[in-house]
């Protein structure tokens, strides 16, 4: 399963719309039934209005019924260049991680096949505020 979600978010990147960064990411994500999703960022010249990998994945499977990830893959670099370095969430796909994943949901943060660092969501947002914080 992971050296499947790593490859699917490495072959997402490929679709990335980045014409301002030139920052390309892509993700993939595991629904709690096992099926997957894709997602790249898609820049826009209003930046408020750019959507990132993670997201996007995210959203995707949230729109095609599934509540429930338990794994995300992360794979980021500049456009047309292989990865050099591990590309972390950033705070607000923390966020929507910890609503639709919760705080053992696995995050892999990938440069390549082969070179890759797991996580818990706790351990990338700690005391996070999450559904259960509100009821």
């Amino acid at each position: 399963m992971t050296k499947e979600l790593i490859a699917m978010a490495l072959e997402a990147r490929k679709n990335a719309y980045v014409p301002y960064s030139h920052y390309a990411v892509g993700a993939a994500v595991l629904t709690e039934n096992g099926s997957f999703f894709k997602g790249c960022n898609i820049e826009n010249a209003s930046y408020g209005a750019t959507n990132c990998a993670e997201r996007t994945a995210i959203f995707k499977a949230v729109s095609e019924g599934h509540r429930r990830i338990t794994a995300i893959a992360v794979a980021g670099g500049m456009a047309g260049e292989e990865p050099v370095d591990y590309a972390y969430p950033c705070g607000i796909c923390r966020q929507v991680i910890k609503e639709f994943g919760g705080d053992d949901c696995k995050v892999i943060v990938v440069k390549n096949e082969t070179d890759y660092q797991e996580y818990t969501l706790a351990e990338l947002l700690p005391h996070g505020f999450g559904g259960e914080s509100i009821r």
